[in-house]
């Protein structure tokens, strides 16, 4: 008969929860997570993060070599097509790959995958499938789900979700895009680069909502540049499907004249929503709050003694790594160490070309909060192998305390933001200084030299501008 009481049982196998669950076993903990997909990874290996990066890559090599990037360069194509299935193809090899290194581990580290939706039937016990499971301590790490647009169907052939659009068959002549955050401009910029026109909708004064404002504003004109139509403070008040194509209805944010846009496809993504339905949180005594999420303390302990919540389920940035970090955290907790998570130096990425990275605060978090704060700039076209490379869009920016001069974010747009804003949340986590890094040795020629000349210009005294 199979084993139905554990020591930890994770419920869900996205980056928080399968990422508990290993960390569990390496402890020692008799570990099962429970999962309904056919694969582990969640969302984010499967049709997200993972599948999304696959395909912004394959776009970014199309648009490379049939927009005269290579030629510029001496390296002459001709004729060049797109193939979709094989794009596809090789996406769908990536995330199969991955999805099975994660069940390779699990047989590894003697995890039992429950296979299928759980809920809960008391606080220490639930059933999957129709079994009746117990444990000691409970992980709830079911993540998030596209957020709907009220009176919008989702059909995923012409109104699409991020999964849809991640599938197209052809590349559309006109996306709407409703919604300009993160999702919405990565799944943009692969169907523009592989020749859509896409016009991208947001309800806000600008796109990118929470990031540091002078980020936003310079995203805003490179995505301009490279063809993208973005229309700020406006409204999608309906969406008709017609035939093969959809007719979008928008009106300004603040009121008035109403108009339509014609798209063959429609992208909706303007959030995310926990997932909590189905888990019959209330047999366990615990409840959501006014978002929808599991209220958790530092330790990711819910108000209900053995069941733990982390990742996207909970209050915080919804971001993958966010969640593995809990993951890792919680797993410590309850196997009785110490085990935590520096909320404040949680790093974002935007992956568009160029990409956006931050880490830390903006300057309007700072000035909200009445803190005294220096700035240093430098653009990449002064970097040189930004330069070299021929591509020198953005900049880097360091903010740091007036007083102490500790940094308090680190805000970057450059083709290579995402691996770069890693030195700055180290650098934070270790509490440096502007000074700790403008006299840090940085290799040369490197992208990475630009943060150097921005903790440098915090003093007013950076070296190549």
């Amino acid at each position: 008969m199979a084993e139905t009481n554990f020591d930890v049982i994770v419920i869900g196998a996205g980056p928080g929860g399968y990422v508990a669950a290993i960390r569990a076993a390496q402890l020692g903990l008799k570990t099962a997570c429970v999962e309904s997909r056919e694969t582990l990874g969640g969302t984010c290996l499967n049709v997200g993060c993972i599948p999304s990066k696959a395909l912004l890559h394959a776009s970014e090599l199309f648009e490379e070599a049939s927009h005269g990037t290579l030629a510029k360069w001496g390296v002459k194509t001709s004729g060049v097509e797109i193939d979709l299935d094989a794009m596809h193809a090789e996406k769908a090899k990536a995330v199969k790959e991955l999805t099975g290194g994660i069940a390779f581990l699990f047989k590894k580290n003697k995890i039992e995958w429950l296979k299928g939706q759980a809920s809960f039937t008391g606080a220490n016990s639930i059933q999957v499938a129709g079994t009746a499971y117990t444990a000691k301590n409970i992980v709830i790490a079911t993540g998030s789900s596209v957020t709907p647009l009220p009176g919008v169907t989702i059909d995923n052939e012409v109104v699409i979700d991020s999964t849809g659009a991640l599938a197209l068959p052809k590349v559309p002549n006109h996306l709407v895009v409703i919604g300009g955050g993160v999702i919405g401009l990565e799944l943009g910029s692969v169907w523009r680069r592989l020749g859509a026109k896409v016009t991208v909708v947001e309800y806000l004064d600008e796109i990118l909502p929470g990031m540091d404002g002078e980020v936003r504003k310079e995203a805003r004109k490179i995505f301009k540049k490279q063809g993208f139509e973005i229309r700020t403070s406006t409204k999608v008040s309906g969406v008709e499907r017609r035939g093969a194509g959809a007719v979008v209805t928008v009106e300004p944010a603040a009121g008035g004249a109403a108009e339509t846009i014609e798209a063959d496809a429609v992208l909706v993504s303007i959030g995310r929503r926990p997932n909590t339905d189905g888990l019959a949180l209330e047999k366990a005594g615990l409840a959501v709050n006014k978002r929808g999420q599991i209220e958790v303390d530092h330790d990711f302990a819910t108000n209900v003694p053995g069941i733990w919540a982390i990742g996207d389920v909970t209050p915080g940035p919804m971001l993958a790594h966010k969640a593995e970090d809990e993951g890792v955290a919680v797993a410590e907790n309850i196997a009785g160490q110490t085990g935590i998570v520096n909320h404040e130096v949680i790093p974002a990425v935007v992956y568009t070309h160029p990409e956006i990275a931050s880490v830390g605060k903006t300057e309007d978090e700072l000035k909200d909060a009445g803190i005294d704060y220096k700035v240093g700039k430098f653009p990449m076209m002064a970097n040189s192998r930004a330069k070299t490379n021929r591509d020198m869009d953005g900049f880097v920016k360091v903010i740091a305390d007036a007083r102490t001069d500790r940094v308090l974010g680190v805000h970057i747009i450059a083709s290579v933001a995402g691996t770069m804003i890693a030195q700055a949340a180290q650098a934070m986590e270790f509490g440096a200084t502007s000074e700790d890094i403008a006299y840090t040795c940085h290799a040369h020629p490197t992208h990475s030299e630009a943060v150097k000349e921005a903790a440098m210009a915090v003093q007013g005294l950076p070296i190549h501008i």
